[in-house]
């Protein structure tokens, strides 16, 4: 009876699994890119993706063996072309309908996330950003969002204040865990006028930022991503009990518990009181959401339904949270290195009157918007992005590429299904764009740019850290305010030095960029510092 069940199903798995290698072979030997060059594919199952997975440095290393345009495997033997040619990465970002995010990513998306921005394209998509943006990311709502960053990194410098003991001049302090809280207050507060208490060391730890902790900074972060991944380019495999899939499973229904908590807490609240005008004191953006919603004045297309709201949340957890605190965590890293520039920065933050500073004070203040932008240059949080063609393509190119049979090509023929990897980080830190020392923190750089870097395509900075196109990050602004208050903050409280020596700390994560230090390998992101008070009696 057994052996009859059985047979059928591994029958069955084994026609599956012939059908993907005589697919991959068809592809290999008719692809118009088989003759780019590339990494050597070690695996049919697993690609170069455990290499990729295990160095997160490999393309760096590849780009300069093979130059800007290579191709290497992902899993399953799935062919990806890598460029760094700024004309091919223009051309992919701003054709979002030619070139959209790969089905199986939006699927491990969705499955994670649900239906947010992050899982759709074209019209809706659109749609949907356009009313998120317009409505609760605009340059007047974020200024009125400040004070918010501002009493949250208050709360974070009195606490690592109090951790350095009587008697003592300063404490080792893993600035990154301490963040991650920081950020996952201020996108409570801040995006749904939602208490975390991530901050609170004096109640019990909070259940989502645990969860995200299991989630994104395990020591199997990378190896569960990939299992996730295979499920959605294989949906078969959903049915077997994978490694990490507690994780994701217990990620997702936290963050989508709180978020129909905190919609219908809101909707409840505008039933019970004066509808629309109740909102008008409230500045967080699902409220502005909801208000927006609630108006006459606002087209029915420019609205979101309840469900699109609380599909929205998720998305701006981990957006909002894990990229920020992976910036600042950079950022002081980076300072406690360059003592010159983190003594220039405080110089010019303790020329503001206040503790309390606006926005347009901030964006007042050129080094530290020289700081900003050389560590989001530096240490682009999201490392790079991929792209799949939906339709036969040509691929110009900036510069010749020789193939492996010595013929030079002006452009890149691209055929449908074609997936496309775009370094962001690479680009960022591209000598031939930067110069020689590209991949060193030098915030005077950015009083003389070079004129190569107009030639990189983004809504910041011209820099590809936010992206170009369609899918540009829409809560750039709301980022870049909530790093430059918490360097305010902070800098001007305390002196950071290293408590790892140079070459400590190193990057993790294929996708995400996080600091790992190598003298604690039980955990996959930390980032410990000597934190020193600057002047107790500055604030």
């Amino acid at each position: 009876m057994l052996s009859q069940i059985l047979l059928p199903i591994a029958a069955t798995l084994l026609s599956y699994g012939l059908f993907h290698v005589l697919q991959f072979v068809y592809r290999e030997l008719t692809s118009p890119l088989r003759h780019v060059a590339g990494p050597r594919n070690p695996s049919f199952i697993l690609g170069n993706f455990t290499k990729m997975s295990g160095d997160p440095t490999i393309t760096d290393k590849w780009r300069r063996e093979f130059g800007p345009n290579f191709r290497f495997n992902h899993l399953f033997s799935i062919s990806h072309l890598h460029t760094a040619d700024l004309k091919a990465v223009t051309h992919v970002l701003t054709n979002g309908v030619v070139y959209q995010r790969p089905t199986a990513g939006r699927d491990a998306t969705r499955r994670l996330l649900g239906n947010g921005l992050l899982s759709l394209e074209l019209d809706e998509h659109k749609r949907q950003a356009n009313c998120v943006q317009n409505q609760a990311f605009g340059v007047a709502q974020v200024r009125l969002l400040t004070e918010t960053f501002v009493e949250k990194a208050i709360e974070l410098r009195e606490i690592w204040a109090g951790q350095v003991a009587p008697g003592n001049t300063e404490a080792r302090i893993d600035v990154l865990t301490w963040l991650r809280r920081m950020t996952l207050d201020v996108i409570g507060q801040a995006g749904f006028n939602y208490q975390f208490d991530a901050l609170d060391t004096k109640g019990k730890p909070n259940e989502l930022n645990q969860a995200f902790t299991d989630l994104f900074h395990s020591p199997t972060t990378e190896r569960d991503a990939g299992f996730r991944f295979a499920q959605s380019l294989i949906p078969i495999l959903r049915l077997l009990p994978v490694p990490g899939a507690k994780y994701t499973k217990n990620a997702r229904e936290k963050m989508f518990t709180i978020s129909s908590e905190i919609v219908s807490t809101s909707k409840a609240n505008i039933k019970a009181s004066t509808g629309e005008k109740s909102l008008s004191g409230r500045r967080d953006l699902l409220s502005v959401l909801l208000k927006s919603n609630l108006s006459p004045n606002i087209p029915e297309s420019q609205r979101l339904s309840d469900a699109e709201v609380v599909d929205q949340i998720p998305a701006f957890f981990v957006a909002g949270h894990e990229t920020t605190s992976s910036a600042v965590s950079w950022a002081l890293h980076a300072l406690s290195f360059n003592i010159a520039a983190q003594s220039k920065l405080r110089e010019e933050l303790l020329t503001v009157s206040t503790e309390n500073p606006t926005m347009d004070e901030l964006n007042a203040l050129p080094y530290l918007e020289s700081v900003v932008r050389e560590i989001l240059r530096v240490h682009a949080p999201v490392v790079f992005i991929t792209r799949m063609a939906m339709e036969d393509d040509v691929l110009p190119l900036s510069k010749p590429y020789i193939d492996k049979t010595g013929k030079s090509h002006d452009s890149l023929p691209i055929p449908k299904g074609q997936i496309i990897h775009i370094p962001i980080l690479a680009i960022n830190t591209d000598p031939e764009i930067w110069g020689e020392d590209a991949a060193e923190f030098r915030p005077e750089r950015w009083e003389h740019v070079p004129d190569a870097v107009s030639g990189i395509p983004g809504v910041w900075a011209n820099l590809l850290t936010f992206l170009a196109g369609p899918h540009n990050c829409i809560g750039f602004r709301f980022s870049l305010v909530e790093i430059k208050v918490l360097l305010f903050v902070l800098i001007r409280a305390f002196e950071f030095h290293p408590a790892v020596p140079k070459g400590g700390i190193v990057r993790t994560g294929t996708v995400l960029q996080r600091p790992t230090a190598l003298s604690e390998a039980d955990k996959t992101s930390t980032l410990p510092l000597i934190v020193k008070p600057y002047d107790s009696q500055g604030y």
